[in-house]
């Protein structure tokens, strides 16, 4: 690790998923912020918090909740699951005007409370490293945030709110920039870069002109473009197809003298683990009773409030992640979840994933060639094409750029670290104003 008199910037790269912090000194080195878990030192924090009650935490907003973050969050939650609320993937929600707060036992936390909680506890654990933070501070924002109708200056407004607790000024850059940014530093000759950054939430695409080494300014920014579809939206094309059917989807309930289809507005929180987290109310659990009630196969809807009730959301999702690792490296694999309530077990195909999140991949290419309108360049004027995001390991999404620009042109790596080593190296730029984000 650099002495720390020597760090000039930190990048952080706050994901749906994972977040990842790094700082860059004067030298042009980066180097990332190293987290000693409870599984081992890891590079990459969980974006994920766990509360519950603790009479002795006394005074300010959590007096009476105890709280973790990242996988000390995961391991307190799998240790005491009925005792605990547990939230992941709260990024989700950061441009969506219609969530307002999350009810965390008897209280209610807006977007930048829970940000702050999660960031306390990334600072702390992060130990020497973070004990001292540098006056600048790089952070992350997709290029397009999740949802149907995102509210960008909403997102902005509760992302000041969350990050100035670090008290420092903060610049926001787009995501696959600072991959981008990153990796023109390691490229010995001048090109066209397109970087694709497919994260948890979002796919991103930014393309830069990487002047040769030596140059005064190696990184020109040209153009961007993104879309609210990538790993989450994949799990739940699993969960659509292989789990809600176990629980009641595309089965019928009884209404006076008429046998109807269960809507499907009851299976749309599945999609979001952030607010499948939160259906562990009163009145969502009075619901589903009541439908257990009229449904024609009541079993079903049972497995349905088990997940819910006994908070098997998080081992249910862990299932579905490590099914769709395994067929980017296998054609088949085996699905299994198994607990006291529900058993699932099934073999899956690459092709009949694929065939799944295929109008999802459509969505991705559309937006692909968004990016390059936006810079004014065609496929062919591409020179280099870096690919990451945990969703890059997907063999469809890699022949997707692989059938556009030919394999010979895509580099890939660091998947899950490149964003914030960029930023941290941004971050330390004579031309940072020109990276950022105004809005």
């Amino acid at each position: 690790m650099h002495a720390m008199s020597a760090v000039q910037a930190i990048g952080i790269d706050f994901g749906t998923t994972n977040s990842v912090a790094a700082l860059a000194t004067a030298d042009g080195e980066a180097s990332l912020v190293e987290f000693r878990a409870p599984g081992g030192s890891a590079s990459v924090f969980r974006t994920a918090l766990c509360f519950w009650q603790d009479p002795d935490v006394r005074g300010g907003l959590m007096s009476g909740i105890a709280h973790e973050a990242g996988p000390w969050a995961i391991s307190e939650f799998l240790d005491f699951p009925q005792g605990s609320r547990f939230l992941q993937s709260f990024k989700s929600v950061a441009a969506n005007p219609l969530f307002d707060q999350a009810t965390i036992f008897e209280k209610r936390l807006r977007f930048e409370e829970l940000g702050r909680v999660f960031l306390e506890h990334l600072i702390a654990h992060g130990g020497a490293a973070l004990k001292t933070l540098p006056e600048r501070v790089v952070v992350g924002r997709p290029v397009r945030y999740v949802g149907s109708r995102p509210d960008e200056a909403l997102a902005r407004t509760r992302y000041d709110a969350m990050f100035g607790m670090l008290g420092r000024e903060v610049h926001y850059v787009y995501e696959p920039l600072g991959a981008a940014y990153g990796h023109a530093s390691k490229l010995e000759e001048a090109a066209t870069l397109l970087v694709a950054d497919f994260g948890g939430g979002t796919s991103d695409f930014s393309i830069v002109r990487v002047d040769a080494p030596g140059a005064a300014r190696r990184c020109v920014p040209l153009g961007s473009a993104g879309i609210g579809i990538a790993g989450d939206r994949f799990d739940f094309r699993i969960m659509d197809r292989l789990v809600l059917p176990m629980l009641g989807k595309g089965s019928t309930y009884r209404s006076f003298d008429k046998v109807l289809e269960i809507p499907d507005g009851h299976f749309t929180d599945f999609g979001d683990w952030s607010r499948l987290a939160l259906m562990r109310n009163r009145r969502t659990l009075a619901e589903l009773a009541r439908l257990q009630h009229s449904a024609t196969d009541p079993a079903t809807i049972g497995r349905m409030i088990a997940v819910v009730e006994n908070e098997l959301g998080y081992p249910l999702y862990e299932a579905v992640g490590r099914l769709k690792r395994t067929l980017s490296s296998q054609s088949h694999a085996a699905f299994r979840f198994e607990s006291d309530d529900l058993t699932i077990e099934a073999e899956v195909s690459r092709a009949e994933f694929e065939s799944w999140i295929a109008p999802d991949l459509a969505q991705i290419a559309e937006t692909l060639d968004t990016a390059l309108a936006s810079a004014g360049l065609r496929a062919d004027q591409i020179d280099r094409v870096f690919l990451t995001g945990g969703s890059s390991l997907i063999p469809a999404v890699r022949a997707l750029f692989e059938q556009r620009f030919g394999s010979g042109r895509i580099d890939s790596g660091n998947e899950l670290t490149s964003i914030a080593h960029g930023l941290a190296l941004i971050g330390q730029a004579d031309e940072l104003a020109e990276w950022t984000v105004a809005v």
